[in-house]
């Protein structure tokens, strides 16, 4: 690992400076759990690094009825999942959030990390698009906002433009007779790469029995994160049954784009995907229900 400058802004506006000064050549520290290895390993390289753990902007875990959840993107998960307003009103957020490595990278990780290092097996990303989040991000030029599910542009890449920095993410207020679910499968019972992943979430309506709308999200089985936009829309209107259930299991399959690799092969991958989505919905349909 070279030696590379390092600085600790305090306010938004400073790193947007900091990040700027540098161009493709500095990068954002939030917990680190991903940069300082791959700083290490060589696969990234930088001049500066900008550690924005110190704004408050970025550490901010707030809820409301009619705001909904912001999380700051360098608010570590063991935060998210001990919130109490979090942990009784995005449960599905708290699925992905407590499965990021081991307790010890939770202090750390953060679901902004998460998002920024653009991985295709990242946890948290099908949690916050089937949540219907949405990245707020600041640069030179300004702020703007980014839908999660358009956040990602590639392995490791994303939408983020040299001197831009992800301030926070935001999820609207569940709505009533809502849940969702996140699952994955992994080889191991704990800090493993998922070999496939799945986020749902449901809306019914005030009788529990019919699916009013549907969101579904995928990890692992394809360059990005993937929103089965299809698959979801599929339930709107229906009776809440397994043949819908498993009509929208069939779109996310066809939605999956896996590779073979030594974490499981074409075949297993798709297969997984419609297990899961049968899984994640039902749960979801469940926690909806107050079951």
């Amino acid at each position: 690992m070279e030696a590379v400058e390092y600085t600790t802004p305090k306010t938004v506006s400073e790193a947007v400076q900091a990040m700027a000064s540098k161009g493709d050549r500095a990068r954002a520290l939030a917990g680190g759990t991903d940069l300082l290895v791959q700083l290490r390993g060589g696969r990234r390289s930088a001049d500066l690094v900008v550690d924005v753990k110190d704004i408050p902007e970025l550490n901010e875990i707030s809820y409301s009825s009619s705001g909904g959840l912001t999380i700051g993107a360098a608010a570590p998960c063991y935060r998210i999942y001990q919130d109490a307003a979090v942990a009784a009103n995005y449960p599905g957020l708290v699925d992905s959030a407590s499965l990021i490595g081991s307790i010890q990278i939770q202090g750390r990780a953060s679901l902004g990390g998460n998002l920024c290092n653009s991985a295709p097996s990242a946890d948290a990303i099908p949690a916050m698009i089937a949540l219907g989040a949405v990245a707020n991000i600041a640069g030179p030029n300004g702020t703007r906002q980014v839908a999660v599910e358009d956040f990602c542009t590639g392995p490791g890449r994303n939408v983020l433009e040299p001197g831009e920095i992800l301030v926070s993410i935001n999820m609207p207020a569940p709505q009533a007779s809502s849940g969702a679910n996140y699952l994955r499968f992994i080889p191991r019972n704990e800090m493993d790469i998922a070999v496939a992943g799945v986020g749902s979430s449901v809306v019914l309506d005030g009788s529990g029995q019919n699916f009013v709308s549907g969101r579904i999200s995928l990890a692992s089985v394809a360059p990005t994160p993937v929103f089965c936009e299809a698959a979801g829309a599929s339930l709107a209107g229906k009776p809440v049954s397994d043949e819908a259930i498993e009509e929208a299991a069939r779109l996310a399959m066809e939605d999956a784009k896996p590779i073979t690799d030594m974490r499981g092969t074409i075949r297993q991958r798709v297969h997984l995907v419609g297990v899961l989505t049968r899984r994640t919905l039902n749960n979801a349909i469940q926690r909806a229900r107050g079951e």
